[in-house]
């Protein structure tokens, strides 16, 4: 898949092509396919995932498993293709998760709906991509997913669960019409609500992703996610707390910048994942620069780091890869949005990383 300097094409103008596509594949598997779908473990993914799992039940399919990412996790990583084989699918659905020439289980019929910056397209002739990147707008994978079941099968009462998807990805005023209208029925409050519990999960120190997981796939609405203690609520408030009171700490952190290049940096060490939030904060303060939040306390050996930037001219997942750091094709990092990309890497790499980016010796982590 080539990206180059075309126009964006209007999302109404793309949509119908996309839908004809993800209808095609999923009418040509059986009703007793084992269909996994594999989804990110944020709140967009896990809203996706549960979308396509609650969706394609209602289609009729009755085997189909909803599984999330784990921390730290390349999608087109050896780690992350044995546990899927392990589960013998007949047929796979990555979501939010990217696209990669690789591909996930060659051979494995795969429907691919995503919208970040894509790797290259699979070559299997098993593969159908519905890439939302180079649409205008471009939607949350959440957003996404809905408006490709909708044609298929009844999901209206399943909007909130893509409307917690997109406010979490492009906030309360993101440009989808049908939002405002879900945001009334359902309540911007919960839905807010909703949207910090669900991250809150996969942010704090216990990584317990599987529990907003599960409630997106069985609750009957926001304030479930919120109120609902036999749910698992609890357990995510508790996790917000944990993380409100690292980032009480993180936000101290002064930034270093890079000698010659337009790039910030805030080192912290958190066992929680709160670098893409610090990235973000400082995306705001530091507008003509790139802002590196990198924490050494959240992996074992690995620095897991979040980039952001306001600036339109920069494209962090291929400034990011530019310098040769030594890491294999697999490695977890370089991916995402043009303006927010990041990831994880051992830390020799991380520095040699931090030293192609102009960082003088204060960047490196011991």
């Amino acid at each position: 898949m080539t990206i180059s300097d075309s126009p964006p094409l209007p999302l109404e103008q793309a949509l119908g092509p996309a839908r004809e596509r993800a209808a095609a594949f999923l009418r040509a598997l059986p009703s007793t396919a084992r269909i996994v779908v594999f989804c990110h473990f944020d709140a967009d993914g896990l809203a996706t995932g549960a979308l396509f799992g609650r969706g394609l039940a209602r289609m009729g399919f009755s085997d189909v498993r909803v599984v999330h990412s784990d921390r730290g996790e390349n999608a087109f990583s050896a780690g992350a293709r044995q546990r899927l084989a392990a589960l013998r699918p007949d047929a796979l659905i990555v979501t939010d998760l990217g696209v990669d020439r690789a591909g996930v289980l060659p051979g494995v019929p795969t429907l691919y709906v995503d919208h970040h910056r894509p790797d290259g397209e699979p070559d299997d002739a098993a593969s159908t991509v519905v890439l939302a990147y180079g649409w205008d707008p471009i939607p949350a994978s959440a957003w996404l997913a809905y408006d490709l079941l909708s044609p298929l099968v009844q999901v209206d009462d399943l909007a909130w669960i893509a409307a917690v998807g997109t406010i979490s990805d492009l906030g309360e005023k993101a440009p989808w019409d049908a939002l405002p209208a879900i945001r009334k029925q359902w309540s911007g409050k919960w839905l807010r609500e909703a949207v910090s519990l669900v991250n809150a999960a996969r942010r704090g120190s216990a990584f317990d992703v599987g529990t907003p997981l599960r409630m997106l796939m069985e609750a009957d609405g926001p304030r479930a996610i919120a109120e609902d203690d036999a749910l698992g609520a609890d357990r995510l408030r508790a996790y917000r707390a944990e993380v409100q009171a690292e980032l009480a700490i993180a936000r101290k952190q002064a930034p270093m910048f890079s000698a010659d290049q337009p790039w910030a940096l805030v080192p912290i060490d958190s066992g929680c994942q709160i670098h893409p939030l610090i990235a973000q904060q400082w995306r705001t303060r530091l507008p003509k620069f790139a802002v590196i939040a990198a924490n050494r306390g959240y992996l074992p050996g690995v620095v897991a780091f979040s980039a952001r930037t306001q600036r339109t001219d920069l494209v962090l997942p291929t400034l990011l890869r530019a310098p040769d750091v030594g890491a294999d094709d697999e490695a977890s990092y370089g991916r995402g949005h043009d303006q927010a990309s990041g990831g994880h890497l051992p830390r020799a790499q991380f520095n040699r990383l931090m030293d192609a980016l102009g960082f003088d010796a204060r960047a490196q982590v011991g």
